[in-house]
């Protein structure tokens, strides 16, 4: 299946750039993807924006909107939203996913930023929409904190959050950890932000033991 290999592609690439971390050589880009990022692009662009967020669309404010696209990879997401109508601000830290980002959707309005979780001290609110797809389990409980703090503070009021949540075995050797629905319900409320909707999906490029939680939740009263 093509999902599954390019899976698997990935998954090599991400093992050669432990390696080199181990070795002393510290990959480029965020999290060691930089030296993944080809097979990554690949991964990100095999399946579309309304398969990703298919169950959340509902909730995604009417364009034209501004939204921060949070770890927006090659820019998939960000490029649908821009295509809609929105103003999107695409925030992602490995060069190499912007650089393939820049180039795969060229002709796209799309304002990329070179910023990180849990600061993002170069952007600026008030944002409508703050999306997080595959992002939350690479930060750990103290970052989760912050993170969540700095988003409410970059919300507008009515504003809603998206974020997807991963489930499932840790690969060998990736910063990832277990983050649950409810603690994230609950982290959310400490900044005055409710939920809206949470669904729940099989993996996408079909990885055994792996499944996704979609969280929706909003700032204010508005829910």
């Amino acid at each position: 299946m093509a999902y599954r290999s390019c899976v698997q592609r990935f998954d090599r690439a991400f093992d050669r750039a432990e390696e080199a971390t181990a070795a002393g050589r510290r990959p480029a880009g965020s999290a060691g993807y930089g030296p993944a990022a080809d097979e990554l692009a690949q991964q990100y662009e095999s399946v579309t924006f309304d398969e990703v967020h298919r169950d959340a669309l509902r909730w995604f404010p009417p364009a034209p909107s501004r939204i921060a696209d949070i770890g927006a990879g090659t820019g998939r997401d960000a490029a649908a939203l821009a295509e809609l109508g929105h103003r999107v601000t695409a925030v992602e830290p490995t060069p190499e996913l912007r650089a393939i980002g820049r180039r795969l959707h060229a002709g796209s309005a799309i304002d990329w930023v070179d910023d990180v979780l849990p600061a993002l001290d170069r952007l600026a609110g008030a944002f409508d929409l703050v999306l997080l797809t595959a992002v939350w389990m690479h930060l750990d409980r103290s970052e989760r904190l912050d993170a969540m703090r700095r988003i409410r503070e970059l919300l507008a009021d009515g504003g809603r959050v998206v974020i997807t949540l991963r489930h499932g075995p840790v690969p060998p050797g990736r910063r990832m950890f277990d983050v649950t629905v409810a603690e994230t319900l609950e982290l959310a409320e400490r900044f005055g932000l409710h939920e809206l909707d949470v669904s729940g999906r099989a993996d996408l490029h079909g990885r055994d033991g792996v499944s996704w939680s979609t969280v929706v939740l909003v700032s204010g009263e508005d829910h």
